[in-house]
């Protein structure tokens, strides 16, 4: 097995266990069937895009793998990359307390409202691994790297973000709760703030960006902002 596969596989493994350690733990209770449902959900749809990334874009696959906070080189990008993973793991715990404790009830069609803005969540992540190899997981200019204005970029700037944002809100509702959606409200805060910092460092560093910013004037929010 190569390395690159030994850490895809083992990163599908911490990413099984760690959303059934989260949902099942803080439900403490494995009748819920909202969880199995999103765990499918979410597994299957990651596993397609990394299939996608091995047969066609395998350095855009390591670049995406090579996460977390300690993979950052600037010490701001550290703790908003451990901000970002503590208010993830947030919008999935306090569901699974939700349904422990019945703080609230989501009807069975803004349940399946949540989990098709999941996946669509992560189809715009694919979506954005499709028109740029260099995406990765952490902020930085990297040799070859050039400017993309295809695809969802000619709506957004940021379109990985924009998904991210996506599937995070409907995360709570496919999980059955609306409790949830307070950790969205800190992750939106999150995401801006990073969003601004990568900005500053492609202006800086990637010829051709500051003419881009100003083709595409909306950052996260087609026609909105």
């Amino acid at each position: 097995m190569t390395p690159l596969a030994a850490k895809t596989f083992l990163g599908f493994l911490w990413l099984i266990g760690m959303l059934g350690v989260a949902l099942f733990g803080a439900a403490w209770s494995f009748d819920f069937w909202q969880a199995w449902v999103y765990i499918f959900i979410f597994v299957v749809s990651s596993a397609l895009v990394t299939g996608y990334l091995w047969s066609r874009d395998p350095q855009l696959l390591q670049r995406r793998i090579n996460a977390g906070p300690g993979a950052e080189k600037e010490k701001v990008q550290q703790l908003i990359h451990l901000l970002a993973s503590v208010a993830f793991v947030s919008g999935i715990v306090l569901p699974a307390l939700d349904h422990r404790f019945s703080w609230s009830e989501v009807p069975l069609p803004l349940v399946i409202v949540g989990e098709i803005l999941v996946m669509l969540g992560i189809f715009i992540t694919f979506l954005v691994c499709q028109e740029n190899t260099f995406a990765g997981a952490t902020i930085e200019v990297v040799p070859g790297q050039q400017v993309v204005s295809s695809g969802p970029y000619r709506l957004v700037r940021h379109p990985m973000y924009s998904g991210a944002l996506v599937m995070m809100f409907g995360t709570p509702p496919a999980l059955g709760s609306w409790w949830g959606l307070l950790a969205f409200f800190p992750m939106v805060a999150i995401i801006i703030w990073r969003l601004f910092c990568e900005e500053e460092l492609l202006t800086a560093g990637l010829p051709g960006y500051r003419e881009y910013c100003r083709r595409v004037r909306f950052r996260l929010l087609p026609f909105i902002w």
